[in-house]
């Protein structure tokens, strides 16, 4: 068998281009991508249920005496209260620690076995969740949940860059967010029609639904094949290339099977992964991916999602009015990513980031005017005209997001890795990307209590950031085979270069 070194970018180009889009690829790709639909569940059903009158009295009586006192606390204070923050923002602690043990098992057990994992962990935190009267337990179930979170977000993004054919790797990556985006809207409309069911049990409908999702993900790990990288690295060499041929749909894979050979035997050398993220060659990915995953919490997005029932309410909007503008942004949230499915491939990561910036800030800046000049700590004049700019914003802003930093923030780091230092790295940036929603997630209505209208002038100001990194140190990766990014990215960027010098 030939060395890597010895095949030219040439005719690794022409091999690819042979690749077919194979059925295995589509069935395996939308089958792991329900770990995307489960995690948009989990993000966007634990705000609409701590705003539900019969969860907060059940678990939380001293909030829902709090939501009851009209006048006494301000509009934007009414719900903070750390303990239900906790509620929400717990599940993001716990995949945080999770994912590193995920790590472990997306290379040692391979990516089909990780996500059979976490599918395991979100089935038995959703029969917790639901099914239990005392406080303790439903948190139990959020922990474990959130290692469902952790096992899946390290494991998906991975699966799917490495059984995607390269000019489409992006748009198959980004069916994890579509289907994210689409667990958004299903929490969203189950809160919508839980929060009309008397009796005071649809709270326990909202997180028992979640149990679907993570079914599909369980039944969905025992079908799918391993991604030939990982039983090759696993030392499965005859069955690797046998599923390489088989989702490539051509015997012609040598090249291909000997760069994930190669990429293989170095990562064998590798005795401490976690170390080896540190060594010079590594940064260029490691910084992008870590600031990618800051930067995207940081946009605001979750803080409209965790909060977007709770957040339209403080702008003004009723109980049922301010879950149905929910409905309408989680709607926009899918149909934007299904614009980013079609584009990422074509115009390229850094134009979708880039235009999606101006979007956002503008945006931003617009709703803290409004809610500036209207809606004051004891009194709202939003009007019926006022409060439909303000929805409109908020769509202008999800739209921009979800075909930008939603599935872009998870493309990137899972496809710029080098393979010894790709479930390490992808750990890294899971690990980053939760310990983000964490602090958002219990420090947000803490913030809208303090900083009221300006909280959206706070994450404006963080887009501008984001936009200049993205401008200056952000390179492109479309078209770019998943092995070949040191050579064909890294090694022509303008600043990264630097760091490749010794490779």
């Amino acid at each position: 068998m030939a060395k890597q070194g010895s095949f030219s970018i040439a005719s690794t180009a022409e091999d690819r281009v042979e690749a077919k889009i194979t059925p295995i690829v589509i069935f395996s790709c939308v089958l792991a991508a329900t770990g995307g639909l489960m995690f948009g569940y989990e993000v966007a059903i634990s705000g609409g249920v701590t705003a539900m009158p019969d969860f907060l009295k059940k678990f939380y009586p001293e909030v829902y005496a709090s939501t009851q006192k009209l006048n006494i606390n301000s509009n934007y204070c009414k719900y903070n209260n750390q303990s239900l923050q906790l509620f929400t923002s717990l599940l993001y602690l716990a995949a945080l620690v999770a994912t590193f043990f995920a790590s472990y098992t997306t290379k040692r057990l391979g990516r089909k076995k990780t996500m059979l994992i976490a599918g395991v962990f979100f089935i038995v935190g959703t029969v917790l969740n639901a099914a239990f009267n005392r406080l303790s337990v439903v948190i139990l179930g959020r922990v474990l949940l959130g290692c469902g979170v952790g096992f899946g977000n390290q494991v998906v993004p991975l699966f799917l860059s490495e059984i995607a054919p390269t000019r489409i790797r992006g748009g198959l990556n980004i069916l994890f967010q579509l289907n994210a985006t689409i667990g958004i809207l299903l929490a969203t409309l189950v809160n919508y029609g839980a929060a009309k069911i008397k009796g005071g049990w649809g709270w326990r409908l909202s997180l028992g639904l979640a149990g679907v999702p993570a079914l599909m993900l369980t039944l969905g790990s025992l079908i799918v094949v391993d991604t030939p990288n990982s039983l090759i690295q696993r030392g499965k060499l005859d069955e690797g290339r046998s599923v390489l041929k088989r989702i490539r749909g051509t015997e012609n894979i040598e090249t291909e099977f000997a760069e994930i050979v190669e990429a293989s035997r170095a990562a064998e050398e590798i005795k401490n992964p976690f170390r080896n993220l540190l060594e010079r060659k590594n940064r260029p990915p490691l910084v992008i991916a870590i600031a990618m995953q800051i930067f995207q919490q940081f946009t605001g997005i979750n803080a409209i999602f965790f909060y977007a029932p709770i957040l339209f309410a403080s702008m003004g909007f009723g109980s049922n009015a301010s879950l149905y503008a929910a409905v309408i942004t989680g709607a926009v949230n899918v149909l934007a990513t299904i614009v980013s499915v079609f584009l990422v491939d074509k115009v390229g990561r850094r134009m979708l980031l880039l235009e999606a910036g101006i979007q956002m800030f503008l945006s931003q800046i617009v709703v803290a005017i409004v809610l500036a000049m209207k809606v004051k700590d004891h009194s709202n004049n939003l009007s019926f005209g006022l409060a439909i700019i303000v929805v409109v914003m908020v769509c202008i802003f999800v739209s921009a997001f979800a075909w930008s930093w939603g599935p872009i923030g998870w493309l990137i780091p899972s496809e710029t890795f080098p393979l010894e230092a790709r479930s390490s790295g992808q750990s890294v940036t899971v690990c980053v990307n939760m310990l983000c929603c964490f602090v958002i997630g219990q420090v947000f209505l803490l913030m809208l209590c303090s900083l009221k209208y300006a909280i959206f002038l706070f994450f404006a100001a963080w887009v501008l950031v984001m936009s200049l990194f993205v401008l200056l140190l952000i390179p492109e990766t479309k078209n770019v085979p998943i092995e070949e990014m040191t050579e064909r990215v890294w090694k022509k960027h303008w600043f990264w270069k630097r760091f490749m010098d010794d490779h």
